[in-house]
C-alpha cells in the first residue's frame, strides 16, 4: 500500500483497478437507479444526485476490501465518509466541466470561525470554504459504474497541482493543460484523489452513461467544534 500513499501525496491522484466486482457494481446500478435521493434531471434521466450516505449500500462501499485497504494505508483508523454524490453524462446532460477544485464541505448548519469563508446553501444544505490545510486532509473516492474510456467524458487531472494550495480564477485560467491525464477507467475501478488537485471533464463524445459514485472522506477529528457534517 506504500505506492498508494507515496502517489497521492506527490501526484494527487491513484486510480485503484478492480476495487468492485461486476456484481457490487451493477448491485448499485440498480440500487442508484431507484433509490429516493435528491436527483437533478434533465429529460426524464438523472445526471446527478445528493445525499447518497443515506443508503447503507453507498455508506458500505468503504468496507469493499481494497477500498478499505487503501484508505485505511492513506487516512488511518479514525476517518469516516461525509458526502456522497453520483454523477453521470447523458445525452441530455453532456456539458464539459472546467478545470477547478473541491473547495467546499457540506455541513448541517452555518457557525462563523475564522478562516472559513464563502458560505453557501445549496439544495437546502449549508456549505463552506475551510483553509487549504483543512481540505489538504480529505480524500475523495470515484468509484466508476460504467466503463470510461477517454472519450467517454472521462476525468481529467493536473498531477501534482495539489500541492500549490488553493487558486484563484486567474491561477487556474492561466496553467495550461498539457499535462493533463485522462483517467481512463473500467467499471469497478476506483479513483482516489485530494479535493486540491485541478481536475475536468470533457463532454462524453457518444453519451450513453458514465455512471461515478463520488464519495469524499475526512479525518474524525478535522471539524473544529460547533461544526457537524451534514451527512455521515
Amino acid at each position: 500500500m506504500s505506492d498508494i500513499v507515496e502517489h497521492l501525496e506527490q501526484e494527487g491522484f491513484y486510480l485503484l483497478r478492480g476495487a468492485a466486482t461486476v456484481a457490487e457494481v451493477a448491485s448499485l446500478q440498480g440500487i442508484l437507479g431507484q433509490a429516493d435521493i435528491a436527483r437533478s434531471e434533465r429529460g426524464g434521466e438523472t445526471y446527478g444526485a445528493r445525499g447518497l450516505l443515506q443508503l447503507l449500500e453507498v455508506h458500505a462501499v468503504a468496507n469493499l476490501p481494497a477500498i478499505a485497504a487503501a484508505l485505511c494505508a492513506v487516512m488511518g483508523d479514525g476517518f469516516r465518509a461525509v458526502r456522497g454524490l453520483f454523477f453521470d453524462k447523458t445525452q441530455g446532460a453532456n456539458w464539459p466541466v472546467l478545470w477547478h477544485q473541491d473547495l467546499s464541505l457540506a455541513v448541517r448548519e452555518r457557525y462563523d470561525l475564522p478562516g472559513w469563508n464563502n458560505w453557501s446553501i445549496k439544495r437546502g444544505t449549508h456549505h463552506v470554504q475551510p483553509p487549504p490545510e483543512i481540505l489538504a486532509r480529505l480524500v475523495t473516492l470515484r468509484l466508476h459504474l460504467d466503463d470510461c474510456p477517454a472519450e467517454n467524458g472521462a476525468l481529467r487531472v493536473l498531477p501534482a497541482s495539489h500541492r500549490q494550495g488553493i487558486l484563484s480564477r486567474d491561477a487556474i485560467r492561466d496553467i495550461g493543460d498539457d499535462r493533463a491525464r485522462a483517467i481512463t477507467a473500467e467499471a469497478g475501478d476506483a479513483l482516489l484523489m485530494r479535493p486540491l488537485i485541478l481536475h475536468a471533464s470533457r463532454p462524453a463524445q457518444a453519451p450513453t452513461h458514465r455512471r461515478v459514485l463520488h464519495l469524499e472522506f475526512a479525518p474524525d477529528d478535522l471539524l473544529p467544534a460547533g461544526l457537524t457534517w451534514a451527512e455521515g
